[in-house]
């Protein structure tokens, strides 16, 4: 074509967009605008869409600037398409400028907001956002309420959940596999199986998604009879196993040490379905036996590997060494984790803490020196409850609260119950050379065990209490929330970034294998 037309480039790169090809499709349009070809909404739009595919914010943005300077910024359908560009990129700072200034809303834009939010690590931005496009009289869709669902996920805000899903008609997650399974997954990450469990065996429609959400939401909450199963009835069910549902099997394996089962399932993985392993199911059996004390049953493993381990996998090695001190393994451990992200400060502070767990003091005073001389800065520990529609978040000796004094008496009066129980500190899990005395000081003070006095204070006697925590939960903790859920007659339900502990009378779900 001698001269192609705007409505030309735009078939073209559309065509490029039909087949899959989206980094061709943006080289098109790239092509186009060098031509001097000025963009109309919808070439815009087909391109924006395709940069978002790619995340490709470069050549993205300059087509949203050419559409501002032809004026057509202000369509609904071109802005929006800017909006998911970013959220795809994780620019939410941006996004939110393209939202605000939009004058009309659909709910195409609400979603794409509530969801960027969610997937870019903003729970609380998205659930902020969601319940104010309530307040504004617009009925979110399914894929806002998933947006929201992923959120309470996130930081195990139960209540808002239940909020959330009441905004659709029941029958709609009964029948769409994606709402039934954000669900479900919502529920069972809160520590409410049985609510899970309700809206699996209510759903009129499940696919292999619904039943791999239920397999694991039940192996990561202590119930792994019950997950395995649920894998053979759905194998008579006529449904073929994939790579999803062994993965919630070794899931369940992992939370409760069960390495028998782990080894027969990952073997018939492969043996019998002929599913090759991905890096997450290695990542399991890692976490597994490195967790059982088989260190070098998993450092073989590692090796052994058809594809390079990554941090995750390296990680899970780690927290096996940290569990069973081995500082040496540590160290090797470390440094293929330093090459992998270098600025990950837990790397640093694990194997800082197994220093110190061996009475190494100076090596944890290098490493910390070290951490300081790159600029790693250690992430706060954090934990969230949700009390009265709204999340309560607590760090370390936090005092900011309110409820402060009342807190800190009430963990005062537990502490005291406990020690009249047996119960000793473990101060070796403190990472600093101080006073013994100054080291239990310190663990009265971690995060959770604030959040659940604070719980305590605020629910009534019986109720369960959820906290959600951003780290892995030490050992002292877990064996003093033990203690409380005795003391208390309560059910404690504590999910850190590693897996599910439920305390019930003085034992946990995980049975200590943490």
């Amino acid at each position: 074509m001698l001269q192609p037309s705007t409505v030309s480039w735009t078939a073209l790169i559309t065509a490029y967009m039909d087949a899959g090809r989206f980094q061709e499709a943006v080289g098109v349009a790239r092509n186009e605008f060098a031509s001097g070809m000025r963009p109309d909404g919808f070439t815009a739009v087909r391109v924006l869409t395709a940069c978002a595919r790619v995340t490709d914010l470069v050549t993205g943005e300059a087509v949203w600037r050419l559409a501002e300077q032809e004026g057509i910024a202000g369509s609904v359908f071109v802005a929006t398409a800017a909006l998911d560009l970013y959220v795809k990129c994780g620019e939410m700072e941006k996004a939110r400028e393209v939202f605000d200034r939009m004058q009309d809303k659909d709910v195409v834009a609400w979603s794409a907001m509530v969801g960027g939010y969610a997937s870019n690590g903003l729970p609380r931005e998205a659930l902020e956002l969601f319940f104010a496009m309530q307040a504004e009289g617009m009925r979110p869709d399914c894929y806002t309420v998933v947006g929201a669902l992923s959120a309470c996920t996130r930081l195990g805000a139960l209540d808002l959940g239940r909020r959330a899903v009441g905004m659709l008609r029941w029958d709609e997650f009964l029948d769409n596999p994606v709402l039934g399974t954000a669900l479900i997954d919502m529920y069972a990450k809160c520590g409410s199986t049985g609510e899970a469990w309700t809206v699996f065996q209510q759903m009129r429609k499940r696919d292999i998604v619904v039943w791999n959400a239920m397999i694991l939401g039940l192996g990561m909450t202590g119930q792994e009879k019950i997950a395995f199963a649920l894998a053979g009835q759905m194998e008579k069910s006529g449904m073929t196993l994939n790579d999803n549902t062994f993965l919630g099997l070794l899931c369940s394996c992992t939370h409760t040490g069960l390495v028998k089962d782990g080894r027969w399932y990952f073997r018939n993985m492969t043996q019998l379905y002929h599913i090759s392993p991905r890096i997450e199911h290695y990542g399991c059996m890692v976490d597994l036996l490195s967790r059982a004390g088989l260190l070098e049953e998993a450092r073989q493993m590692i090796e052994d590997m058809p594809i390079q381990a990554n941090a995750v996998i390296w990680g899970a090695l780690l927290g096996g060494c940290k569990i069973h001190r081995d500082a040496d393994l540590a160290e090797h451990v470390l440094k293929q984790l330093i090459r992998l992200e270098p600025w990950n400060s837990g790397n640093y502070v694990m194997l800082s803490n197994i220093y110190s767990n061996s009475g190494r003091w100076e090596d944890a005073a290098k490493l910390r020196l070290e951490m300081k001389e790159k600029g790693v800065e250690k992430v706060p520990a954090s934990s969230w409850v949700e009390f009265d529609g709204k999340v309560h978040e607590f760090r370390v000796g936090d005092k900011s609260h309110p409820l402060s004094d009342q807190i800190y008496m009430k963990l005062e009066e537990l502490g005291m119950e406990m020690k009249a129980m047996g119960y000793k500190p473990t101060t070796e899990v403190v990472m600093f050379d101080i006073e013994d005395e100054e080291k239990e000081h310190t663990l009265v003070h971690h995060s959770e065990k604030i959040a659940i006095a604070f719980s305590l204070l605020t629910t009534k006697p019986g109720e369960t209490i959820r906290v959600t925590k951003n780290l892995r939960v030490c050992s002292d903790c877990h064996t003093a929330i033990k203690l409380i859920s005795r003391i208390t007659n309560r059910e404690i339900i504590v999910r850190d970034n590693n897996r599910f502990h439920c305390f019930r009378d003085g034992h946990c779900s995980c049975n200590d294998y943490w």
